[in-house]
């Protein structure tokens, strides 16, 4: 079948620079052939609309056809004034049309009573561009903190996802073998700055110092840090506190000792140090943990769905089940950051609240300790 030019392409480009059309593309160009050629087919389209095709002029003669009374079949195959009409009607939106491209476009179509299948090519493809954007949009804002509030905007954006996600789902019918075998792709190393160390080390100093607010953070986990020590020592930390032993640098370095974090490279010294510099509250530093977790659990979500999208192999509901899946891996880690959010009822009793540390005029020496090195 020989190739129809597309009215959106410059003939003067290189043919090389253009990249091949995707299936969608003979798709659309089927459809409107079918179209053009016996418009009742029209019916066979059901709530397709121009914005689902992926090519402009394409959008713009499926408009034309729809907003144009259908013609007399008998009069339509005797002469092209609705043709006419439907390219007079077509043009402002897209110039680049002429009548030689929509009788190129007939003479393109295999089978017209085929049109209903063109459809769900059309659409199957534009819930996989509009996953797409979404990912893209949950990526963007996942890596966004200069707002005033980072979580609760990638936390928006991830249920603007689930919106698009539930309604996809009652466009397209489930099937069997439903999970995408798209590889996921490799999780990004999370970026540490020396302030974000810093917030885990004055969490484990606080923790140590407030033990009695630890036993209210179980929404704080290993995994959450970005340093396999402190994550270590926070398990360190949170062990003794449930077993109800007594808590001070000395019995959380005895703790750290049982679990084999004491090497050449990290001495009794350096932990001692680290967690000896207590500033704040435990779970001032505890959010602020978590949300660094959540974004990056939110960007990584968004990565897993773009490649989702990307593999052409992936039908809409597979699209649709996969992309569900990875939100489940987020929204497990939203209920944690929800949890750690939203104020708890005021006890009879309690510790009076901590907030943020003051700014200090300068911080007593201490080393700071990384994974396998320390620095003075």
């Amino acid at each position: 079948m020989p190739h129809t030019p597309d009215p959106d392409e410059d003939e003067d480009d290189d043919v090389d620079l253009v990249p091949a059309p995707k299936p969608v593309h003979y798709a659309e160009q089927a459809l409107l052939g079918a179209l053009l050629l016996e418009p009742t087919r029209l019916a066979d389209t059901g709530t397709l609309a121009a914005g689902h095709f992926d090519n402009h002029s394409h959008a713009s003669l499926f408009s034309a056809i729809r907003a144009l009374a259908p013609p007399d079949p008998d009069d339509h195959a005797k002469d092209v004034t609705w043709l006419n009409a439907v390219l007079e009607h077509a043009r402002p939106h897209a110039p680049g049309l002429t009548a030689s491209y929509l009788h190129a476009l007939i003479q393109f179509c295999p089978q017209p009573k085929h049109a209903a299948a063109y459809t769900r090519m059309i659409r199957s493809d534009h819930a996989r561009r509009t996953l797409r954007l979404h990912a893209e949009r949950l990526a963007q804002t996942a890596t966004d903190t200069a707002g005033p509030d980072p979580a609760a905007n990638a936390l928006a954006q991830a249920d603007a996802l689930g919106r698009v996600l539930d309604d996809l789902a009652g466009q397209f019918a489930p099937h069997p073998g439903s999970l995408p075998r798209t590889a996921h792709p490799a999780n990004a190393a999370r970026q540490a700055v020396e302030e974000d160390l810093d917030e885990e080390r004055l969490l484990l100093a606080t923790a140590t110092a407030y033990p009695a607010e630890v036993q209210q953070m179980r929404w704080l986990a290993a995994e959450d840090f970005l340093l396999p020590l402190h994550a270590a020592l926070w398990q360190s930390v949170t062990a003794l506190v449930h077993r109800g032993d007594m808590i001070d640098p000395v019995t959380v370095l005895g703790e750290a000792q049982h679990r084999g974090l004491l090497t050449d490279s990290i001495t009794p010294r350096d932990l001692m140090a680290l967690i000896s510099t207590p500033a704040g509250s435990p779970e001032y530093w505890g959010e602020k943990i978590l949300q660094r977790a959540l974004l990056a659990r939110a960007h990584t979500v968004a990565q897993r769905i773009t490649a989702y999208t990307d593999d052409p192999a992936n039908t809409p509901h597979q699209l649709i089940t996969g992309s569900r899946r990875a939100l489940a891996d987020l929204n497990a880690l939203r209920a944690r950051w929800n949890r750690a959010t939203t104020p708890a009822p005021s006890p009879t009793t309690s510790a009076p609240a901590r907030s943020a540390p003051l700014p200090r005029a300068g911080p007593p020496h201490r080393p700071t300790v990384t994974a396998g090195r320390t620095h003075r």
